[in-house]
């Protein structure tokens, strides 16, 4: 929407499209509040979006070209009697994206023979550059494609999103590996097929049983996307990676665990879905204590630590059985796992809650910003902001990602903390099996003394992230040092890469790379800032797998500026959907039935009318012809 078309008054004015704040503008949009949604990036989602691979090529040097935050024009002069000016931060990701590192193992150009341990590092700067400039050109064209072959896609998905979201297999998503050789694909070829890869900036998982998966259904949203189960869940140790039996039935099929380590684990497992006098006795002390004394091997203790409640050595006991029942409260809704991928990656996400946002009359306006806040200086309140255009727009509530506020108006009590993070593309799976359509999460101990343990989740052609032939790595720790220090030892070890000292041919090979750090925005909170009281902060994401911190923030801010109104109440199937013209059609339609009545006792009078006089008339020839007979 153009910004000279915008309203000059709304309910609710949110600023950035990331999960938080789409949530919080369907919901408001839905009990009928006005909203307007505003991000001043070029797409939707923010720090949760997803790039096709040339699209990512293009916000990697957009960040690296970044240049100082602009000087923002003097708007005192919109000020009225009783008002301060607050201004925004003008700067974007650079100050939440960092340490950005790009390396591509692959063959700049399409080569008909490629020697498999021929390897190429190249800055982004110098390899990407050409290629980003014909991405800019052709960057409209393969966007309206894109979206065309998405709506047909999820067209579909519509129609069997019904109460859950469904988490079938795709047959048309399915790669064929039917070819004699396989050939390594050159970085050409994945700058041409670029739009086929749908990449997310954070990489996360949902719960089956999670808020998010909880909130689709509940809203009806779940039927702007399509789901795929997460099939496996994996570890690696030892320099190997290994599948983890977790629901009976793998627990029962499983090669890796002697009959007595499978009764074991079966009677922890079960024993752990309630709460009992033992397990509180251990409160406070690391979970690797009261796994020891639960009598399980080191086997099992690695197993149910790293890889079903997914927790360090060192996690309170409390912590870790809250863990470890979550994830068996999950299993076995949707699959042998408790996770959920939506198709296209996480970045579909927030874009299905601000459509349905927009369905119930929000606005929405890329590319465009609030530079500061109109603030009365009697009751500490927002009553307007001026945009990036110098429009002033009255507004009773003001929600804004936190990159947008300053560092001098934020109250934070620790210092922010950093997610480092690795995208890999690579030519096969880190865990062969009869089936490539495979998701899989790995978890991934400490691999040596002072490095952090590492979430991994491998991404297949199926879930319409990457294309056949090729495999989607996320890797995501919390920082130490910077992405590439943290998380190149691990990629190194599992991978091959030039930096690999085992090149064995059964390990993926690495085609492209890319590390960066990201802010963890667990340490943000909603309120206690320098800011009025009715402007409220939305992080950004964090470092957990699933996303229930988003989820409650974004619920807290809704009931903060709607106490009385119900959160994301269920949106009608469209077919339910009266619109005003059938409703006056049916309207007049009931008024005539109301008529009819009085029409039919008109009829009927009319008819008795003619029968008396077709009777007389009758009569009248009957006597003619006696008469007649007579004569």
């Amino acid at each position: 929407m153009a910004a000279e078309d915008l309203p000059s008054e709304f309910d609710v004015v949110i600023l950035g499209t990331g999960l938080a704040e789409s949530v919080v503008a369907a919901a408001c949009s839905r009990v009928g509040q006005r909203v307007l949604h505003l991000d001043r990036r070029s797409y939707y989602a923010s720090n949760w979006a997803s790039f096709t691979f040339n699209g990512l090529l293009t916000w990697i040097q957009q960040l690296q070209e970044e240049s100082q935050p602009k000087e923002v024009p003097d708007w005192s002069s919109q000020l009225e009697e009783g008002e301060e000016l607050i201004y925004l931060s003008s700067s974007d990701s650079s100050a939440s994206i960092c340490n950005l590192q790009v390396f591509c193992y692959t063959s700049e150009e399409d080569e008909e023979e490629q020697a498999p341990d021929t390897t190429e590092e190249e800055t982004v700067r110098a390899a990407d550059e050409d290629a980003v400039q014909e991405v800019s050109e052709a960057e409209s064209a393969e966007t309206r494609e894109e979206e065309e072959r998405r709506g047909a896609d999820k067209g579909q998905a519509a129609q069997t999103a019904g109460e859950e979201p469904e988490a079938e297999s795709h047959p048309h998503a399915a790669p064929s590996q039917s070819e004699p050789a396989k050939k390594k694909l050159s970085y050409a070829q994945l700058v041409k097929e670029g739009r086929r890869f749908n990449i997310d900036l954070v990489s996360k998982l949902m719960y089956s049983r999670g808020s998010l998966v909880d909130l689709l259904i509940k809203s009806n949203v779940s039927r702007y996307a399509e789901f795929k189960n997460v099939t496996r869940i994996l570890t690696y140790r030892h320099g190997n990676v290994e599948q983890v039996p977790c629901s009976r039935a793998d627990v029962f099929a499983s090669r890796q665990l002697s009959v007595v380590e499978k009764r074991k684990l079966m009677r922890f497992l079960t024993s752990c879905v309630e709460e009992t006098e033992e397990q509180t006795a251990y409160n406070g002390r690391p979970y690797l204590d009261f796994l020891c004394d639960q009598q399980l091997g080191e086997n099992l203790q690695h197993f149910v630590l790293h890889s079903i409640a997914m927790v360090t050595a060192d996690t309170p006991t409390e912590e870790g059985l809250a863990s470890t029942r979550q994830f068996l409260r999950c299993l076995g809704r949707y699959g042998n796992t408790p996770f959920l991928f939506p198709v296209y990656g996480l970045g579909e996400i927030p874009q299905c809650f601000c459509r349905m946002c927009a369905v119930f009359g929000g606005i929405y306006c890329l590319r465009h910003s609030v530079h500061c806040l109109l603030v009365d200086k009697h009751t500490n309140r927002c009553k307007a902001v001026i945009d990036s255009r110098g429009q002033r727009i009255s507004c009773s509530h003001f929600v804004a990602e936190a990159s947008y506020v300053g560092a001098e108006r934020k109250k934070v009590a620790t210092p922010t903390r950093f997610l480092s993070r690795a995208v890999l593309i690579t030519d096969s799976s880190v865990l062969a099996s009869d089936s490539e359509q495979q998701v899989s999460v790995v978890t991934v101990p400490p691999i040596a003394a002072g490095c952090p343990a590492v979430k991994m989740v491998e991404l297949c052609p199926s879930t319409m992230t990457c294309i056949p032939g090729t495999y989607l790595v996320h890797l995501t720790c919390q920082s130490i040092g910077s992405a590439y220090q943290d998380l190149s030892p691990l990629v190194t070890r599992m991978f091959r890469t030039v930096e690999s000292h085992d090149k064995a041919e059964t390990r993926p090979a690495v085609l492209w790379c890319l590390y960066f750090n990201m802010a963890d925005g667990s340490g943000t909170e909603v309120e206690g800032h320098d800011l009025p009281s009715n402007v409220y902060v939305c992080s950004g994401p964090d470092g957990s797998l699933g996303h229930e911190h988003t989820i409650k923030q974004a619920e807290f801010i809704f009931h903060k500026i709607l106490p009385d109104e119900e959160f994301c109440p269920p949106a009608p199937n469209p077919e339910d959907i009266i619109y005003d013209g059938e409703t006056t059609a049916a309207t007049g339609d009931t008024q005539e039935e109301e008529q009819s009545p009085q029409k039919q006792e008109e009829e009927e009078t009319k008819e008795e009318e003619e029968t008396k006089e077709e009777e007389e008339t009758k009569e009248e020839t009957k006597e003619e012809e006696h008469l007649q007979t007579e004569e």
